[in-house]
């Protein structure tokens, strides 16, 4: 059974910085491409950052742009996304997911930025 679990999410201040985790089992999971997504309350799940299986190619939503970065450890079937510069508008739940081979979502990881 493929189980996605996300964590490092937490409290921090605008301009802050977190480094979230997502860590992947029961699949292959060099092969796949991974996204991050994160939903804001009452607003739809929207994706924030791709990369390929093998790490060369990436995507990211322009509202992040320059300061998230994902990256991933094919050794430890974990991808990550480093979120610098933090604003009060990226607080969302963050969940991670294979593109586009999607499983059952992860609880996700709460970020909140606020003072």
């Amino acid at each position: 059974q493929v189980q996605l679990v996300e964590s490092g999410g937490g409290l921090v201040q605008p301009g802050g910085s977190l480094r979230l985790s997502c860590a992947a089992s029961g699949r292959d999971f060099s092969i796949y491409a991974m996204r991050w997504y994160r939903q804001a309350p009452g607003k739809q799940r929207e994706v924030v950052a791709q990369l390929t299986g093998s790490g060369t190619t990436n995507y990211y939503a322009e509202s992040v742009k320059g300061r998230f970065t994902i990256s991933r450890d094919n050794a430890k079937n974990t991808v990550y996304l480093q979120m610098n510069s933090l604003k009060p508008e990226d607080t969302a739940v963050y969940y991670c997911n294979f593109f586009p081979n999607y499983v059952p979502w992860g609880q996700g990881t709460q970020v909140t930025v606020s003072s």
